[in-house]
């Protein structure tokens, strides 16, 4: 800061005590020696306080990686519309595969001067992906919120829903039809919230007895084509009811039981995550774990405001409650 106010006031011509009150917003400063200081901050390459930032710093960047999976727009609506109830304007960025990405994005919006970030389905929740944009927000300090699980080093104010819950919720769900050749088709490997779903299926199953072949755990890219790739090894192995991590996957599961010659749900229930846009409307209407979107949109834009008015913020992870949505893609467990 130090170093800061003494290269400020150089270029200027002022003492550090002027370029200090221009700083902190403070009277007693000519309106041209003011703009001087600020221009001086934008030449030396360092970022104005929030308060200084002009209509630029009421700037949101809300980056998500997808557009196609109906969950995501639905969260930018309710984010987008919360952040316009505190004053602020939501841009949004959507990843693009061989285009813009997530890090990309992340510079152009520090160059843009936002007052913060929401990140939502991001790299964060991928171990095996590049973490070193983050630690480029943590450096400028800059308010940022993410949602759904990250991994642990990235220090970021985080809001999920319980991952733990909503696999525990589903497979009950199953075991009271009867089924127990139940599988569960999860996102990559490295990927944090299908590893704590995972870690529930496991645990929920061994404590009640339900046996968890080889087969019975399959890891895909969140596609339609992933579900149905990794659905058709599980309905070739004779499960009868497919937990998926996302609605899209189950949509692909759906179709690979359809491919093998059965029916779901006579032959194969299905459940999906998410309860997104026209879950209801598809054939069948599809059972699935529904995250709270808009008790979670919310939240996220309340820690992201707070962290700009310089309040303290909870350090803990925000979990909140999946709700079971059963509709017409599950049933009692074919006769053996």
């Amino acid at each position: 800061m130090t170093r800061r106010l003494a290269e400020v006031a150089k270029k200027v011509g002022v003492s550090e005590a002027t370029v200090s009150r221009v700083l902190n917003g403070k009277p007693g400063v000519s309106d041209a020696t003011r703009e001087a200081v600020l221009t001086a901050l934008d030449v030396l390459g360092y970022e104005r306080p929030t308060q200084l930032r002009g209509d630029r710093g009421r700037l949101v960047g809300l980056v998500l990686p997808e557009l196609q999976n109906p969950i995501f727009p639905a969260f930018a609506e309710v984010v987008g519309g919360a952040l316009a109830q505190q004053g602020f304007t939501s841009v949004l960025c959507t990843r693009t595969v061989g285009g813009v990405s997530e890090s990309d994005y992340v510079d152009l919006l520090l160059q843009q001067h936002v007052s913060g970030m929401v990140f939502a389905g991001g790299l964060y929740a991928q171990g095996d992906a590049s973490h070193s944009h983050y630690r480029r927000v943590l450096e400028r300090k800059l308010p940022t919120v993410l949602v759904n699980a990250a991994v642990e080093h990235l220090g970021f104010p985080q809001v999920s829903c319980d991952d733990v819950a909503a696999a525990e919720i589903a497979l009950a769900h199953l075991m009271a039809l009867g089924h127990r050749q139940v599988a569960m088709l999860l996102g990559p490997p490295d990927h944090v919230p299908s590893q704590r779903k995972l870690a529930a299926f496991r645990a929920y199953a061994a404590a009640n007895g339900l046996e968890l072949g080889p087969d019975h755990v399959e890891h895909t890219m969140f596609s339609l084509e992933g579900g149905h790739a990794a659905a058709t090894r599980m309905v070739a192995a004779g499960v009868t009811g497919i937990i998926c991590a996302s609605d899209v996957l189950a949509l692909g599961a759906i179709r690979a039981a359809r491919r093998a010659g059965l029916s779901v749900p006579e032959d194969v229930s299905v459940i999906g995550y998410d309860d997104s846009a026209l879950m209801n409307c598809v054939d069948p209407p599809l059972t699935t774990v529904r995250q709270p979107i808009d008790a979670m949109g919310r939240a996220a834009v309340e820690l992201l405001v707070a962290q700009i008015d310089a309040a303290v913020v909870p350090g803990d992870e925000l979990l909140f409650e999946p709700e079971l949505v059963v509709r017409a893609s599950t049933a009692p467990a074919p006769r053996p």
